[in-house]
């Protein structure tokens, strides 16, 4: 049987002999198998590149692909979601557990400094700069990652990240189906809580340390008058609290809990009123379909989703529109139009907060167990409660002084509120004119609009705005608009095909700024800013950007066996001053179809073989600031009624892009009748004129003593191996693995200061980025339990000093401001990767997928936190129990000392950690029921299924979360979500 279909994006024609049905789905053609199982010709994919479409196997840049399929049924409301463990090269920050965010992606590492290492995001063939949770994930036919010179540069200055292609579903001729999907899901916590001691443990700990510390200070007293001191201050001088029915100078005797004390109450869980389980859903139905010459995609979509910690949630509606229309043999115009409303409930997301009161993460981890967030009797330890019958909350007023002493985050976060409405539009039209055969013009038109106003509210009961409360309005408004203008020649001369294409493009961005902010509140639950009587803050400003570009790219290949491929475009960005503002940017690449060779075509064991290289140069202008070259100065410092205006940035006229010149070889095999499937690549990427705040003299008079000038040089060069095997291929059962894993290195080859420090990294020249510049912690004096650092002997050559002492050899010290610094290994991962599976048995599919890393360094800040060597208030970790206490003892913890609990706390090598790990990241198991069942009842066809998102997870530690940044560090964040849904979906 014969099918034959006409894609038209592409203008040419596909015959398919066999029993295949063959389906276009937006711009990437798939073959599907039919029941029955038969023997299909292969035929090749189309994929997504750069301004158009092209065949993968004439590709000779490097690009993974992610299709709706591997999409649909997953949990998420950001599409970029989707790309976690989508392929080789591509690293994965998780997102927060805030419903709605995003995770941050790193393409082939890290090329940047000062400015973004966000790829660009193209959405249906133009720049998209908006927020991705306002696109419906359902909505989503491809997600594509453009990651070479080859495959970006076309792109020119946004490119230098690499290229996230997303593409919409689009109408198929002559069809007509609706599509219903639904699912209900939980959401919790996924990330375990590190493990703390109890009140009867932590109070030990905090009279010992208190004990030793008079010890230190008072050395001639007797040990019993000491004891008897820790003893009768250990309430009174430090933790404030007493929740054992037994007096406060009998609570701890001699280091010993009191054996007749008993809890007054055990409600010392912080986390509990805050952190529980949220509910998600997530609806859509869609219409797909069309006639002969006009199609069109429909879809309404709503997802509302509740976090697992108080007050987070994320509502989402949708309506996508997709229409084309072959209005004459000669043109073909269209549309893209989407619509979201978004409504969000912001918690605290930590990263940015990370020590703030506020923080829920930071104090349910951080906070005694002693403290109870309610108020008790003192006498019968029971709980409190207003006349309305309403829990009463602890004020924080008897806390020891590292428990947020007046706070309570608990009765914060649930007063407190923080939400943002979303109005987002996305527009896009386009025109296509066959002028000639082999020649068309088509002009597209872009136009974003997004619109966010977030509103806050600080109670008047507890915490920053205490007695008085305040409010705030923060408004965005931002509009892009893109138009470009491509020119494409498409010919075949006998066995040679060649494709020149020449377009013009503009950018421009808009983006309007509100904020104003009052104080002192009139009446209760009324929060809109006329309630608020004295006028804090106001602000407003517009930014302003636009971006011009030419470029060109020829493709040229031999009966699709000998490939040659350039481009080149010339940007004009306003960040940059006029005389630099204009750069080019260019690839070059070819492949060599190996396995088309006579000595090859027949081969049964290798089916498919590729050699294909590239080399490019592309750019970065990703700066925070609009206005780069500019020395910028800020109103609003005014004295009384005299205008105030200050120096707020020195710029620099020279500043312009970094420029990334990148080079790829890579080898793509299919072997055993193309049951074995693989890519192994090979790149080096330097980034040239490396943006970077180059220090200036403190004394200078330059706001943040730096000026952003381009002043070095880095180099990432890695390797990336992409497998896939069709275990089992049978007609009722197909079982599938593939593997993804990388491995890079990072290196500074040129920096114009010697050296700049930045918390726990130091950068200069041939170190990495993420390289950590850390004290050298030695260990613990097994003789008297002291922590002990590496001495820097060059800085204090007194090696006679008190702090200083000779441990097996090695000269340390007691004193953390005399240790030596030196580099203790990168963040950066030896190896990291994915491995997934997916099985399908008759009516049954199962798929899974883990994501790994091996190797990398973590400073697990954290942890520290919980090590504290004199417990005040704050949690302990139940590693602080294994403290050196005898002498000749051998442990890893100092002794627990209120006197050198700074030393032991000390930010050095101590508190890195191995950031190895493995994650089953998603899996999920559908049934499709037979045909023959559900038609009956006017149904295609009907899948039930179970999804889940963030299952599982082992690391060093229990509660560290190893892959939360690229840099190693770690922060009190809001930890992603486990999400389980059980779903359906439906066509009729």
């Amino acid at each position: 049987m014969k099918y034959l279909l006409n894609y038209v994006n592409m203008n040419v024609k596909l015959k398919v002999l066999s029993t295949a049905v063959v389906f276009f789905t937006g711009q990437s053609v798939m073959a599907q198998i039919d029941s029955t199982r038969t023997k299909t010709k292969d035929i090749d994919e189309v994929i997504i590149v750069a301004y158009g479409t092209q065949k993968k196997g004439t590709v000779t840049g490097s690009n993974v692909q992610v299709d709706s399929k591997q999409i649909e049924n997953r949990p998420i409301s950001n599409v970029l979601q989707a790309l976690d463990g989508a392929g080789a090269g591509i690293q994965i920050a998780a997102g927060s557990g805030q419903p709605g965010e995003g995770s941050s992606i790193r393409i082939r590492g890290t090329g940047s400094y000062l400015v973004s290492n966000e790829p660009l995001i193209i959405v249906d063939g133009v720049p998209f700069p908006g927020d991705l949770n306002s696109l419906n994930p359902n909505d989503i036919e491809s997600l594509s990652v453009l990651k070479d010179a080859s495959s970006t540069a076309l792109y020119g200055s946004s490119a230098a990240n690499g290229v996230i292609m997303v593409t919409t579903k689009r109408g198929k001729k002559n069809s007509s189906r609706f599509t219903l999907s639904s699912s209900t899901g939980i959401v919790s916590r996924f990330v375990q809580e590190y493990d703390r001691v109890g009140p009867a443990d932590y109070y030990v700990l905090a009279w010992e340390a208190m004990r030793n510390g008079r010890r230190t200070s008072f050395p001639t007293e007797s040990l019993a008058t000491s004891n008897l001191w820790a003893t009768n201050n250990l309430i009174s001088g430090n933790l404030k609290t007493n929740v054992y029915n037994v007096a406060n100078n009998q609570l701890v005797i001699d280091g010993v809990l009191n054996p007749d004390a008993r809890l007054k109450y055990n409600d010392f869980d912080w986390a509990s009123p805050l952190i529980n389980v949220g509910l998600r859903q997530d609806h859509s139905i869609s219409f797909s379909g069309g006639t002969d010459k006009s199609t069109l995609f429909s879809s309404l979509g709503y997802t509302k989703e509740d976090g697992y910690v108080a007050k987070s949630d994320f509502e989402r509606i949708n309506l996508r529109i997709n229409a084309d229309s072959q209005v004459r043999e000669w043109l073909k115009i269209g549309t893209s139009l989407n619509g979201s409303i978004t409504n969000q409930g912001l918690a605290v997301n930590g990263a940015d907060n990370n020590s703030s009161y506020a923080n829920p993460y930071a104090w349910t981890r951080g906070m005694g167990p002693i403290y109870s967030p309610y108020q008790h009797d003192p006498v019968t330890g029971e709980r409190l409660y207003d006349l309305d019958g309403n829990v009463l909350y602890d004020n924080g007023a008897l806390r020891g002084p590292d428990a947020a002493v007046g706070r309570n985050v608990v009765w914060e976060t649930l007063l407190n509120s923080d939400r943002t409405n979303g109005y987002n539009l996305q527009s896009n039209v386009y025109a296509e004119f066959k002028l000639l055969p082999e020649l068309k013009f088509r002009t597209n038109g872009a136009y974003n609009f997004n619109g966010t106003l977030n509103k806050t509210y600080g109670n008047n009961l507890i915490g920053d705005a205490l007695g008085i409360g305040s409010a705030s309005r923060t408004m965005y408004l931002t509009r892009d608009f893109t138009w470009n203008q491509i020119l494409t020649y498409d010919k075949h001369f006998g066995s040679h095909a060649v494709t020149v294409l020449g377009g013009h493009e503009n950018f421009s961005y808009k983006r309007d700024y509100l904020y104003g902010y009052k104080r002192n509140q009139v009446l209760d639950n009324f929060y809109e800013l006329g309630n608020f009587i004295e006028n804090t803050t106001s602000n407003s400003y517009l930014r302003e950007r636009t971006k011009e570009s030419w470029f060109s790219r020829v493709n040229y290949n031999y009966e699709e066996k000998y490939l040659v491929e350039g481009s080149i475009r010339w940007d004009a960005s306003s960040r940059f001053a006029t005389d630099v503002r204009w750069q080019s940017f260019w690839s070059a690449g070819a492949g060599w179809v190996i396995s088309k060779e006579n000595f090859l075509k027949d081969s049964k064991f290798l089916n498919f073989l590729k050699l294909r290289g590239s080399y490019g140069e592309v750019g970065n202008d990703a700066l925070d600031s609009n206005y780069a070259y500019q020395t910028q100065f800020s109103f609003n410092y005014n004295n009384g009624s005299e205008p105030g205006v200050l120096l707020t940035k020195v710029g620099d006229p020279l500043v312009t892009w970094e420029t990334k010149a990148q080079s790829d070889v890579a080898v793509e095999f299919e072997l055993l009748n193309r049951r074995v499937r693989g890519t192994v690549e090979y790149y080096n990427s330097e980034t040239k004129d490396l943006l970077f705040p180059f220090q200036t003299p403190i004394n200078g008079g330059i706001p943040g003593n730096s000026i952003d000038q381009n002043v070095g040089n880095l180099v990432n060069k890695g390797y990336e191996i992409t497998l896939s095997a069709d275990i089992i291929k049978k007609q009722n059962l197909k079982w599938t693995v593939s593997v993804y894993g990388t491995s890079y290195k990072n290196k500074i080859t040129r920096l114009s200061q010697e050296e700049f420090i930045n918390g726990t990294k130091k950068l200069m020249v041939g170190k990495d980025m993420y390289a950590f510049w850390l004290r050298s912690w030695y260990g613990v004096d097994s003789a008297d339990g002291s922590p002990l650092f590496v001495l820097d002997q060059d800085l204090y050559p007194n090696t006679a000093a008190s702090d200083v002492r000779t441990v097996n050899g090695v000269l340390v010290t007691t004193n953390q401001n005399k240790a030596k610094y030196e580099y203790h290994g990168s963040a950066i991962p030896d190896f990291f990767g994915n491995f997934s599976t997916t099985l399908n048995f008759r009516n049954w599919e199962f798929a899974a997928s883990f994501n790994y890393q091996i190797g990398g360094k973590i400073y697990d800040s954290n942890y520290a936190s919980l090590m504290d060597a004199y417990p005040q208030g704050g949690a302990s970790h139940v590693d602080v129990k294994n403290r050196w206490t005898t002498p000749g003892q051998i442990t890893d913890v100092p002794v627990l000392n209120s006197v050198t609990a700074t030393a032991s706390g000390a930010a050095s090598s101590r508190w890195l950690v191995d950031a190895s790990y493995l994650m089953l990241r998603n899996a999920s198991i559908g049934y499709n029921f037979n045909p023959e069942i559900v038609k009956s009842v006017g149904i295609n066809n009907l899948k039930l299924f179970v999804s889940g998102e963030n299952l599982w997870v082992t690391s060093k530690r229990k509660g560290l979360e190893p892959y939360s940044t690229f840099n190693g560090t770690v922060t009190n964040r809001y930890s992603p979500a486990r999400i389980i849904t059980f779903g359906l979906s439906t066509t009729f």
